[in-house]
């Protein structure tokens, strides 16, 4: 078994194969370190590309486009690794990015995940906006990072330089313990691309594992790579996948009540919608309600397997707060002013 594998996982992105898979490969390749391209069935050439300009990296063909989370499930099922670190294309790593997220997992067997400092790759200064300095949700499933609450990013100048638990670690740059991935799961094929990070990270929780920011290791993400933040079918998925997200993993006292606050302020986002003009984002909002309810059934059993996990661990590490008050009413926009 190799120690860890850095797996990144393209569709269609052979410019940012080209761009940035050299410097992955030549800060991450040692002796315990592959480096595999897991290609969704992309048009553009990205595998020949790959095994031409690559012959070392080893290259995955998936045969269609499975979305993030089938992908990942499709490929890491073929990897034989200690631990695996899921990449994106579009992320720019640095020298030595990779040894403290290894160190991480090999020093703390109760971590399941972690993640690395992650930046702006065109504003290389601030923090980026998928994942940040680790990720956090409140108490109606709204997600925020240290540094990045809704759309505003915070400027890097060393206020999140201390390592800590987080609820979430991004997709964007997500080392894992295969033995805490295969216990809980992998992701869920259901939620397609966005948000699955999350959902497997709170089943870490519920097993009673962690999940860790690392601000030691540095990457910059370009963000938008796969598919571009204002796009009606991200709408679509991040409305759709927050609720998939809550009803699998709420504790029953909890469920109903806030689905029901959820759907309540997804509606006054339809509302804002509206208001701005933008009516194939509110039946993009609308879709994602419809096919949560149609998807009932089977998130029940998705629901039934986080319930069957052997340790539940009850004291997660959620802000007992609403984000949206804090931030829109209160004036709340950085992280640590939440506390």
């Amino acid at each position: 078994m190799i120690r860890t594998a850095v797996v990144i996982l393209n569709w269609n992105g052979l410019a940012w194969i080209q761009k940035f898979l050299g410097t992955v490969v030549k800060y991450s390749t040692n002796k315990e370190t592959i480096v595999c391209v897991a290609d969704n069935g992309s048009s553009d050439g990205s595998s020949k590309w790959v095994r031409d300009n690559f012959p070392d990296v080893k290259v995955l063909d998936l045969g269609k486009n499975n979305g993030f989370a089938g992908g990942y499930n499709l490929a890491l099922s073929q990897i034989d690794a200690r631990y695996f670190v899921l990449l994106n294309s579009d992320v720019e790593v640095t020298p030595g990015w990779l040894d403290p997220l290894v160190s991480c997992l090999d020093d703390s067997p109760d971590i399941a995940a972690c993640q690395p400092r992650i930046k702006s790759y065109n504003k290389k200064e601030y923090f980026e906006y998928a994942g940040a300095a680790g990720g956090f949700i409140d108490m109606y499933g709204f997600t925020f990072c240290r540094g990045r609450i809704f759309g505003r990013v915070e400027k890097d100048v060393g206020q999140y330089d201390d390592a800590v638990d987080i609820f979430w670690a991004s997709g964007a740059c997500m080392a894992v313990r295969k033995e805490a991935w295969d216990k809980s799961g992998g992701l869920d094929n259901e939620f397609f691309a966005h948000m699955e990070e999350i959902d497997l990270c709170w089943r870490f929780h519920s097993a009673g594992l962690r999940v860790a920011y690392v601000p030691g290791s540095l990457v910059f993400h370009a963000g938008g790579g796969a598919l571009p933040y204002e796009s009606e079918f991200k709408i679509y998925l991040n409305f759709r996948n927050n609720l998939f997200l809550l009803y699998k993993n709420l504790p029953d006292e909890k469920l109903g009540r806030t689905i029901f606050i959820r759907k309540m302020f997804d509606g006054l986002a339809a509302f804002r919608f509206l208001l701005l003009g933008k009516i194939r984002n509110v039946g993009a909002i609308r879709k994602a309600h419809r096919d949560f309810t149609n998807a009932i059934r089977e998130n029940r059993v998705s629901r039934r397997f986080v319930n069957q996990l052997p340790e539940v661990n009850s004291v997660l590490p959620f802000l007992n707060k609403s984000v949206v008050f804090e931030f829109y009413l209160k004036g709340r926009k950085t992280f640590k002013s939440l506390l």
